[in-house]
């Protein structure tokens, strides 16, 4: 495995590569006998405790090869998520790929404030649903209701619409390819819930190389990290008095996003932080 992990001599035993790819992550991650751990279980189909209980058994020569391009990739800061094509989320595994932004605990908050709101036979949309992560969750958390969930990106739907049919929601969940509000009949849904892109490209330098060099820019930034914003929000028409749009928003935009709403005929109806303390759902009403 030239320019990766190099275990001693002879059969490469289990102990033997986790050592050799610990030693190449080290300086690269912060928990780089984690990280090996999880790449050569992926590889041999096996969990952490049997990799140790399993310790000094020899790996065969292609699963070694595939272990040792692991590392490297994941030594170059490609996201874990993506070496392993999935990421869990709301207690459920979705797939990833390059594609699509990675799923954050934070919009599990977003996920929240929108089940509180969603009632029986609810329509509801889901703006921008990249993996749809979102949508499928709602779905199975509300079996009732009925989802319409769309985004610009070709590639950002098929990963959707596989994930809709491995939760087994792809009746149910419809994926429609639009910008923003385009070609949907306005006054239609009774909650609209969006996980923007909302990072300033002004931050491109300064974040992890997972996300600056590996997660789809489009769903990342949106110019001064308002843009998408100030789009949503002056489609406030689309809603009808009384119906809601939850938005999940970045660290310190909660104050420009509140007079985007406003400017935008919304209401604030309440606002929701995250573990940390940092506000991170804006729920507003159509008025």
């Amino acid at each position: 495995m030239p320019d990766g992990p190099k275990p001693p001599p002879g059969a490469a035993r289990i102990v033997d590569l986790l050592d050799a790819g610990q030693e190449h992550l080290a300086g690269s991650v912060e928990q780089p006998r984690r990280e090996a751990a999880l790449l050569l279980g992926e590889v041999l189909g096996l969990a952490e405790a049997q990799l140790y209980a399993r310790a000094d058994d020899d790996v065969p020569e292609q699963a070694a090869v595939s272990y040792g391009q692991l590392v490297r990739r994941r030594a170059d800061r490609v996201p874990m998520a993506y070496l392993l094509g999935r990421r869990e989320f709301y207690g459920r595994t979705f797939a990833v790929d390059p594609r699509v932004l990675i799923p954050r605990p934070e919009t599990e908050h977003l996920v929240e404030s929108a089940l509180n709101c969603i009632g029986d036979g609810a329509w509801v949309l889901d703006v921008g649903t990249g993996s749809g992560c979102i949508a499928v969750t709602l779905a199975l958390e509300r079996p009732d209701s009925r989802i319409v969930a769309t985004d610009l990106s070709p590639g950002a739907l098929a990963v959707a619409a596989a994930n809709c049919r491995e939760h087994g929601v792809g009746d149910r969940v419809r994926l429609v390819r639009a910008d923003l509000l385009a070609a949907l009949r306005p006054g239609v849904f009774d909650v609209v819930v969006s996980n923007p892109p909302y990072v300033d490209v002004g931050e491109w330098p300064s974040l992890m190389p997972e996300i600056r060099d590996h997660e789809p820019p489009e769903a990342l930034f949106a110019g001064d990290g308002l843009a998408f914003y100030r789009r949503l929000f002056a489609a406030g028409s689309f809603l009808h008095a009384g119906q809601r749009l939850l938005v999940e928003i970045g660290k310190g935009q909660l104050d420009a996003a509140r007079e985007l709403a406003e400017q935008g005929g919304f209401e604030e109806e309440w606002v929701v932080a995250d573990l940390a303390g940092i506000p991170r759902v804006l729920g507003l009403t159509g008025s």
